[in-house]
């Protein structure tokens, strides 16, 4: 069969990392949305409005961890410092030209620092679900071994699929 026949079906498992310690006790993660700051362009040549995408630049971006229950990992990230975090994954792709499945890897990586920390709720024989709230500052993914987006606020970087969207803006600043 001609093209690409390989099919991503699900992300099968993941562990979470913070400063390279194995937090055991996540048991999911909401990734941050990417959402493009913008503004209102109108005027002489314009049809009515456009909202317009700020080159390079995003809105404010959260992830927020569940655990299982109230951990020393759940208020060590409670910490107001940047804290890298890494959820390393495996994700299951099958291949319909050979009838087979085979495994991906996938990373993200985020420097973060808290915002809230929920501890949750007390309920006989269930979890906690505590939540940490982050605002993320960095975030960079890589799937199969090819970083296909990394945005670092502080740095002026916002790279998707290799290209950096604000090479031209640094170098207008002098800052490369």
């Amino acid at each position: 069969m001609a093209g690409n026949n390989k099919v991503p079906e699900r992300l099968i498992n993941f562990r979470v990392y913070a400063e390279g310690n194995d937090l055991l006790g996540v048991a999911n993660v909401e990734l941050p949305s990417l959402e493009a700051m913008s503004d209102t362009v109108s005027g002489a040549g314009i049809a009515g409005e456009v909202e317009s995408p700020i080159l390079g630049h995003y809105g404010s971006m959260t992830t927020t961890f569940t655990w299982r229950t109230i951990s020393a990992d759940l208020t060590r990230l409670a910490e107001q410092k940047a804290h890298a975090l890494d959820l390393r994954g495996s994700q299951q792709v099958y291949d319909a030209a050979l009838g087979e499945y085979s495994t991906v890897p996938v990373r993200v990586s985020l420097r973060a620092v808290p915002k809230s920390i929920s501890l949750g709720s007390f309920e006989v024989g269930a979890s906690t679900d505590s939540e940490s709230e982050f605002e993320v500052l960095y975030i960079k993914v890589d799937v199969g071994g090819k970083t296909l987006v990394e945005i670092d606020k502080y740095n002026y970087i916002a790279r998707f699929n290799g290209e950096d969207k604000l090479a031209s803006v640094r170098k207008d600043l002098g800052l490369s």
